[in-house]
């Protein structure tokens, strides 16, 4: 591969990039790079998310500028705040031995007078976020008659979040000549209209297939029941020590509940959803970013321009509708010449998706098996013994306490030692996976090994009788609106419900099950107190004795008690 000074770059610049270790430049860098320093033509540049983009405009947007002109020279516009704060941070970093250049981010969620400020003395470059800077236009804080090039960075990922008018309006106020140079991971119908509408004969550079996902990255996926889904993502995570991973559900409310379930269950974990405040997605992202947190929970929309070099896996707890949604998720992991795994977790009738995936992204998508509970712990227990191996030692600061831990030890053998130092953390992964079922989807006919008799559905979860049942008018959907929206249990912890005529059993997380017990002992259906037992003591049980004349209504509806408390 062509090293950086091959490129056209001048040697400051070079400096700048090599003093932040960069040697030889990816795949999109060659391309672009000779390119935009060459000829002032527009270009298009499609090429996977991770793989180096910002580089590869930044560069040569540095090079072109005329330290002694004044008024903004160049414009860049990213999709989120995030990305628009990374991208100005790193022109900053690859300029440490070049001109003083004044580069300004301006973004939404910021107060803007300090932005207005910041603007007086004009910058050379000014990298925006779409709103914030159609708000400067407005102001007419912002001139850009001196625009000489303007960058359009994750287009497709700012067309996607709904900028196209406030890209129209941004692109139709750069008035004067200038070049374009477009960035996108794929080229949608959206992204074709801005190439039409505001570029000149554009020259496309592409590295891999329009709309392919990253090679360096492997796609697998895991099939289990809908009501399986958590368990099954605790044990993925379990069964992969060292994780970082970036985990994306559909919603702000799936997203909010995952995560308090996860932190609840003791990972290392945070949330990432619109409703958050500015100061509080900050505070996470610099978290995850530090490597504070071990897992970000989050929606398409809040995890847009993320840039963590360190991301070993993207989980989608199931999938997305779009497949360019699915390209930008799995483009989070396996950046900069890494490798990255992309896990997604769907139910049975999903799994022609996963075809329908493999097919527009050219990807070849695997099924593994959910790791049981015993693999799990044998995975925990190896990257333990791993990591007292790669302890290290400081024998200055310990050995004034060694002949104290000599001889509190001295009654063990060596076996009896390493048995007990790997047993610190392994324990309490045993304790939660003894004897837990196995919850991958099993052939028809084929029972869960040792669900059934243990009254347990998956691990982690405690499955309760209660002695209502079909005859008493009780849906599943009615039940599950009870327990999350009047007792205010997250979804995720409700798993497998079966409704019988006179009775149902339900399966509810370990930690719920008392506030559930409580909650639905205080509730009565049709004049009748409720029963709440284990499952497993009642099994077998009917209880339809004296209850056949009795109407199929609803508990929920009509003039039963429990209606009366308007839940």
């Amino acid at each position: 591969m062509t090293p950086f000074k091959n490129l056209g770059l001048n040697d400051d610049l070079l400096l700048g990039i090599e003093s932040l270790g960069f040697t030889t430049p990816t795949p999109i860098q060659e391309l672009v790079i000779p390119a935009a320093l060459e000829s002032d033509s527009d270009l298009i540049a499609l090429a996977h998310t991770g793989t180096g983009k910002t580089a590869a405009f930044g560069l040569p947007l540095l090079q072109l500028i005329d330290i002694e002109r004044k008024g903004v020279q160049g414009l860049i516009l990213c999709p989120t705040r995030e990305l628009c704060v990374q991208v100005a941070s790193d022109l900053v970093k690859y300029a440490s031995h070049a001109h003083q250049y004044k580069v300004v981010a301006v973004y939404g969620g910021a107060p803007i007078g300090d932005q207005i400020r910041q603007l007086k003395p004009a910058p050379h470059i000014v990298v925006a976020t779409p709103g914030r800077l159609v708000d400067l236009i407005n102001r007419g804080v912002l001139k850009l008659e001196s625009v000489s090039r303007v960058v359009l960075d994750e287009a497709d990922e700012m067309l996607n979040m709904g900028f196209k008018e406030s890209l129209d309006t941004i692109l139709a106020t750069v008035t004067t000549e200038h070049t374009t140079w477009l960035f996108s991971a794929t080229m949608s119908n959206e992204v074709r209209h801005i190439t039409r509408n505001y570029m000149s004969n554009p020259r496309e550079l592409t590295t891999g297939g329009r709309n392919q996902t990253n090679v360096n990255i492997e796609h697998v996926y895991y099939l289990c029941h809908a009501n399986d889904r958590y368990a099954a993502l605790k044990r993925v995570v379990d069964a992969t020590p060292g994780i970082v991973g970036l985990i994306f559900c559909r919603t702000k409310a799936e997203t909010r509940e995952i995560a308090e379930q996860m932190i609840r269950d003791g990972y290392d974990s945070g949330a990432l959803h619109g409703d958050l405040t500015q100061e509080d997605r900050d505070r996470a992202m610099t978290r995850f970013r530090e490597g504070n947190l071990q897992l970000l929970i989050a929606t398409d929309v809040a995890a847009r321009g993320i840039d963590v070099s360190n991301i070993t896996h993207v989980i989608n707890y199931g999938l997305p509708d779009d497949p360019e949604i699915y390209t930008h998720r799995s483009g989070r992991t396996g950046r900069a010449g890494r490798t990255g795994i992309s896990i997604t977790i769907i139910t049975p009738k999903m799994e022609e998706r996963i075809r329908q995936l493999e097919r527009q992204t050219k990807a070849t998508f695997k099924r593994l098996p959910i790791p049981t509970g015993d693999e799990v712990c044998e995975k925990q227990l190896f990257h333990i013994v791993q990591s007292i191996r790669d302890t290290e030692v400081q024998r200055e600061v310990i050995e004034p306490f060694l002949e104290k831990i000599y001889e509190a030890l001295a009654d063990l053998t060596k076996e009896e030692l390493i048995m007990r130092f790997a047993s610190v953390e392994f324990n309490r992964f045993l304790a939660y996976y003894h004897n837990a079922p196995d919850i991958n989807i099993q052939p028809k006919g084929a029972r869960r090994d040792g669900a059934s008799e243990r009254g347990r559905s998956s691990s982690g979860f405690a499955r309760l009788f209660v002695n209502i049942g079909e005859m008493d008018g009780v849906t599943k959907k009615e039940f599950i609106k009870i327990l999350t929206q009047k007792f205010s249990i997250p979804s995720a912890a409700v798993g497998r419900i079966d409704i019988s005529r006179s009775y149902m059993h339900f399966d509810i997380e370990t930690g719920y099950v008392d506030k559930v017990r409580e909650s639905l002992l205080q509730i009565t259906v049709n004049k009748r107190k409720l029963r709440v037992d284990d499952a497993s003591d009642r099994k077998g049980e009917g209880g339809d004795a004296g209850r056949r004349d009795r109407p199929r209504t609803s508990p929920f509806k009509g003039k039963s008690d429990f209606v009366k408390k308007k839940w």
